[in-house]
């Protein structure tokens, strides 16, 4: 009789014949002390310094602000000046190349530094506390995965379930449309369980859904404590909130960003989150002087940063909820609570603030007299905005530049502990000024649960934890600090701290490293980086500038890479990938959604777009559709003609064919050609036969963070001559998309001229 199949050595009891002569033996599984906390880390997106009520702004943030004044706020904490670097490192508790995240997952670069996901070296704090038997859970922004793995055809190894997560639902880009998201639950995309009109927003349903799994897991297991990890979507761009909150703002900037900044810096000074002494920062190169702008500039900035504005404070009222949550239900008091933010504020609404956020990728410039004339729709369902350089810096007061910057702007942002069981009452709602990095908060978790990370974790020798817990500093506000040495980097951007000393260097594509200036400051006396100390100081400089590259070997830094987007957004065409080497994908539905980087790479290429159908006559709907309202495109049949709506961000292009389309079999084919550096046409093809063409002004390289779907426009519908979904309801057997080479367009050209020439 075979035994059971069990490894060597697992099973500890004795097997005889029968079961008087035999033993039985049970496993025991890991499981944490008795008063093991919950631990929940919530994280905001694009969130400056200053924006937090606690830290200086006028946007209310009472729930955070109760927070800090029954916990600790922390004062000089930092980040890296991007998402998904700041992720990796805040997850790990190592520094972000080692882990292969310089920079956002949406791409890799074939080192060890760029890998598009955590690296299985660098095993997360969920995977950690998942193995010492804690329920594990994650709603919001994932941002950790190669993008071209996050359709429904996975791999789904880097998804938040392959990296320690029993339970996810959220979203995997890096940014989605709050009102109508991209969602997926564990490890399969959904549809949204509301529709805008009805009053959904996604920053509530993920409330919803995390407070449904605690209950979940505490109402089976109330033994088993909880790590819940809670990445907002917001305050990253689309700016949007419900009407409520949107109209409680209105008016409330019109004194424009010189006079709020101002009275911000005040706030700060009074308060204590900045050092006496401290300087406002001058404007940044680009933010002009409030009174010197146009009205129609300042009515769009006005409105733009209400919408902001708004989004706060609507997240802030969910992490209420989430704390009202935990009270009714006996956990909050033992739970340690973070809650922080990823990076400074966003400089990629430019100047004057952008309606559609994908127009900054697309280098395209809306002026303030074409943007105000749709002012009332920022903030909804047909928005996608982002606020202007003025009032990014506003929100990252009193520091100069921003996100993507390694300067205090980019770097140093909110954080706020709350631990009711663990913080004693003489400390609650006291500030921390030590300097801490967000590679240090895993290390700190580890130590008050009293974890130590595995050297070995699934078969895979781990990398050292690096940060440093900073556990002393939550019961002793003299505490020194545990991190006196912190490297920072951003596509050649680069920042080294070592006590109160800090160096510095903006770096600019292109520029040579070994020449370019690098500024010295000394942070206990300039924590806004005013006065310069380089030219005064170079051996203190020289001496900071060498240990930067002696940081950078030592934690995978290298080597340097510069390249802007647009050559690392790029698919590579490649066997076993979404993107095949022939450029030619076929899709058979029915098909989930399929995100951006997954599908068809159509932005700013050329090519034919090719549907087999079967219709007996009136049947309607979408057959190919990428986008959303505010920009997309969407290939649809309606009245019996085929259709293809070119939404460059809400400038529509309507093509409509010049025939009927046939009863029965037939193949319909639109064309895309790209003809100068924005513009291209479209034409539409019945059978073989052409049946209309069309220019197409603006021909988008980058076109929406939303993905395709195949025989129905999913979200919101990026035609405005239909509804979405708008299923197809004939037969589609397939759709085509072919990607054409420049060479290919060119000898097409050619082509067309010579039959031309021939007639």
């Amino acid at each position: 009789m075979p035994k059971p199949d069990l490894p060597t050595g697992t099973f500890q009891g004795r097997i005889g014949r029968t079961f008087s002569e035999s033993e039985p033996w049970f496993e025991e599984l890991a499981h944490p002390a008795d008063d093991s906390p919950n631990v929940v880390i919530v994280l905001l997106d694009d969130t400056g310094f200053a924006q937090l009520g606690c830290y200086g702004s006028e946007i209310d943030t009472p729930h955070i602000d109760e927070l800090a004044a029954s916990g600790l706020q922390f004062t000089n904490f930092h980040v890296t000046p991007l998402c998904s670097p700041t992720r990796a490192s805040l997850l790990t508790g190592r520094s972000q190349h080692a882990v292969g995240m310089r920079a956002v997952s949406n791409f890799q670069t074939g080192f060890p530094h760029q890998l598009g996901h955590i690296s299985n070296h660098a095993a997360t704090v969920a995977e950690v506390l998942q193995a010492e038997g804690y329920a594990t859970f994650c709603t919001g922004k994932w941002h950790l995965a190669p993008m071209e793995q996050c359709s429904a055809a996975g791999p789904f190894e880097q998804w938040p379930l392959g990296r320690g997560f029993d339970r996810f639902y959220g979203f995997l880009e890096g940014e989605t449309d709050q009102f109508h998201p991209q969602l997926v639950c564990d490890n399969h995309p959904i549809e949204p369980p509301g529709k805008a009109e009805d009053g959904y927003h996604l920053s509530e349903d993920l409330i919803d859904q995390l407070l449904r799994m605690v209950s979940d897991s505490k109402g089976v297991r109330p033994d088993r404590p909880f790590f819940a990890y809670l990445p907002f979507g917001a305050t990253h761009a689309p700016h949007q909130a419900p009407p409520e909150y949107l109209a409680k703002y209105r008016g409330a900037f019109d004194e424009g960003w010189d006079v709020v900044r101002q009275r911000w810096f005040q706030r700060q000074l009074e308060i204590g989150v900045i050092p006496e002494g401290t300087e406002l920062a001058p404007r940044n190169p680009g933010v002009e002087p409030w009174d010197t702008l146009p009205v129609n500039q300042q009515r769009l900035a006005v409105r733009l940063q209400e919408a902001f504005a708004a989004f706060l404070d609507h997240t802030d009222d969910q992490i209420g909820r989430l704390v009202d949550g935990l009270r009714a239900i006996g956990e909050l008091d033992n739970t340690l609570l973070v809650v922080l933010a990823d990076n400074g504020a966003s400089q990629e609404g430019g100047p004057f603030g952008v309606m559609h956020e994908m127009k900054y990728f697309n280098g395209i410039l809306e002026t303030p007299d074409e943007a105000v004339e749709r002012i009332d729709e920022i903030g909804g369902p047909h928005s996608h905005t982002n606020y202007p350089w003025g009032w990014a810096q506003c929100g990252n007061s009193p520091f100069k530049w921003y996100k993507q910057n390694t300067h205090e702007g980019g770097v140093h942002v909110p954080m706020v502990v709350s631990w009711p069981a663990g913080i004693g009452e003489d400390q609650r709602g006291t500030m921390r000024g030590q300097f801490i990095n967000v590679a240090d908060i895993v290390p700190t978790i580890y130590d008050l649960l009293q974890v130590t990370p595995p050297d070995v974790f699934r078969g895979r020798t781990q990398l050292p934890v690096t940060g440093h817990s900073f556990a002393g500093v939550l019961s002793d506000a003299e505490a020194p600090a545990s991190n006196t040495l912190q490297y920072f980097e951003m596509a050649g951007s680069r920042a080294l701290v070592a006590g109160q000393w800090k160096a510095v260097c903006k770096h600019q594509e292109g520029e040579d490293y070994e020449t370019e200036p690098w500024e010295l400051y000394n942070l206990s006396l300039d924590a806004s980086e005013c006065n310069d100390l380089s030219e005064s100081n170079p051996n203190k400089l020289a001496e900071l500038v060498a240990l930067w590259w002696s940081e950078a070997e030592r934690h995978g830094v290298l080597p340097l890479d510069d390249r802007g987007l647009g050559s690392l957004f790029g698919v590579r065409f490649r066997d076993h990938s979404p993107h095949p080497p022939d450029r030619r994908y076929v899709y058979r539905p029915p098909m989930s959604p399929i995100p951006g980087q997954a599908g068809a790479a159509t932005g700013g290429r050329s090519f034919d777009l090719t549907a087999q159908v079967t219709r007996t006559g009136g049947e309607d709907g979408v057959l190919w559709a990428t986008g959303n309202e505010n920009s997309g495109i969407s290939v649809f049949v309606q009245d019996e003609r085929l259709l293809v709506d070119y939404n460059a961000f809400d400038k529509h292009t309507l093509l409509e064919s010049d025939v009927d389309l046939p009863v029965g079999d037939s193949v319909l084919t639109a064309r895309f050609r790209r003809t100068g550096a924005q513009s291209g046409t479209v034409a539409l093809a019945v059978d073989g036969n052409d049946a209309g063409r069309a220019d197409l002004p603006l021909y988008m390289r980058m076109i929406s963070s939303v993905g395709a779907s195949i025989g129905y426009d999913h979200g919101s519908a990026v035609s405005d001559r239909y509804q979405a979904p708008f299923p197809f309801s004939g037969t589609l057997h397939e759709v085509e998309i072919q990607l054409l080479s420049r060479a290919s367009v060119e000898a097409e050209d050619a082509l067309a001229r010579a039959e031309m020439a021939r007639q």
